[in-house]
């Protein structure tokens, strides 16, 4: 699979300067932890789920979610369980040898309840566990955490396949500022025990907002609401560190889909290289329209998270346009990161509009370039609106 990979190749010939890489579900943990990009969530309970599935696979899709914990009601978990079993069977034999050509799934994982949903489930699936990338754990602190990620490790020795798990940091300890230091010391032993196992931390701001009675408007950032932007901010601090010790954090979920793409669809699908007025029309239709959510990725992006949470597929191609490397911060990054440069110094950037520090700008580089090998490089004239427009399905 690959970003993008679901235009066409002479497309992404054009948009591109590098093009994004291509990655299996069998990729190293660093290069799948960067490359998650939008993951979209979908409850265990859809009848066609499998369906679903390689819709979205088709349409750009590469990290899923399926469910079973607050998107389905407590009485409805046996037969989200059972529906998986039998969706997985389905995706199985469609992808099997002799099975029907070109079908290419996300990365799939299952959001469960509780520990022992891990070994049964994986008991469950049977041959089809080939196609699961592991557990997203919900409202993980420490001592909640731990009998998870031993159920992974039992359940990966069990069927023999690299499993991963996402916590996802949600609970209510690490928002009250009381409990909230001791609540990521926690989070941290936990996770650093268990860090081959680990592919990234997932937030979960809705929750956050729920301990308050509060619920941002459309029209709002996460970051606009101080309370999750603090939670954030530590998390990021303690979890996030770029010296060896932080884990890929991702974005907080958008909670909001009506966006009318019937506005401005015809006009992106008739050329994504338009020129004069009709870019700039087509311009504010996307501003109008995706406002909140572009201006909540692009903070996500500033304050060290990569992916985001994602419960519509609308969602799916702004998260993956603001995440390609512009060509300008290719070129700084590849300047900072030359071998001539390891003593350090100050340059001035290629663009001739900043200065490039070497020794405090190298993490940075390091985790552009990463960034840039799974989402790819834009050409120099290519543009945001661009990619967006090559990203939303026909």
């Amino acid at each position: 699979m690959r970003h993008f990979g679901h235009i066409a190749p002479e497309v992404r010939r054009r948009l591109f300067h590098h093009e994004p890489c291509t990655f299996t579900a069998d990729s190293p943990a660093r290069l799948l932890s960067a490359a998650l990009g939008a993951t979209l969530y979908s409850p265990a309970t859809r009848p066609r789920l499998a369906d679903d599935v390689v819709k979205q696979g088709a349409h750009g899709v590469v990290s899923m979610v399926l469910c079973l914990e607050d998107s389905i009601g407590d009485e409805d978990v046996p037969a989200g369980e059972e529906n998986l079993v039998r969706q997985f069977a389905d995706l199985d034999g469609r992808t099997a040898d002799g099975g029907r050509p070109g079908v290419e799934l996300p990365l799939l994982f299952i959001r469960v309840r509780t520990p022992e949903q891990i070994p049964d489930l994986v008991g469950r699936l049977g041959p089809a566990v080939r196609l699961l990338s592991g557990f997203v754990i919900p409202k993980f602190t420490g001592e909640r955490g731990v009998p998870f990620l031993e159920a992974l490790a039992v359940a990966e020795a069990a069927c023999g396949r690299r499993l991963f798990a996402m916590p996802v940091l949600e609970s209510p300890e690490l928002l009250y500022r009381e409990s909230r230091v001791e609540t990521l010391e926690g989070i941290f032993r936990a996770v650093d025990k268990y860090r081959d196992r680990v592919l990234a931390l997932r937030l979960g701001v809705t929750d956050f907002c729920s301990s308050y009675g509060l619920r941002r408007a459309p029209d709002m950032t996460a970051y606009d609401v101080q309370i999750v932007a603090s939670v954030i901010a530590d998390v990021v601090n303690m979890l996030g560190r770029a010296d060896g010790t932080g884990f890929t954090v991702t974005g907080p979920v958008w909670e909001y889909f009506r966006v009318p793409e019937r506005m401005f669809k015809p006009m992106l699908r008739h050329s994504p290289f338009l020129e004069g007025q009709a870019v700039e029309l087509r311009e504010r239709l996307i501003e109008h329209a995706m406002d909140g959510l572009l201006r909540e990725i692009t903070l996500d992006h500033a304050n060290g998270l990569l992916g985001k949470t994602c419960i519509h597929p609308s969602h799916v191609p702004a998260v993956h346009a603001l995440s390609v490397v512009s060509h300008e911060e290719y070129s700084d990054a590849a300047d900072i990161l030359r071998p001539e440069r390891g003593g350090g110094g100050v340059l001035r950037s290629q663009y001739t509009n900043k200065m490039n520090e070497v020794k405090p700008h190298r993490a940075w580089a390091e985790r552009t370039m990463l960034r840039a090998e799974v989402f790819g490089v834009a050409h120099e004239d290519v543009s945001f609106v661009d990619l967006l427009a090559a990203g939303i399905p026909g």
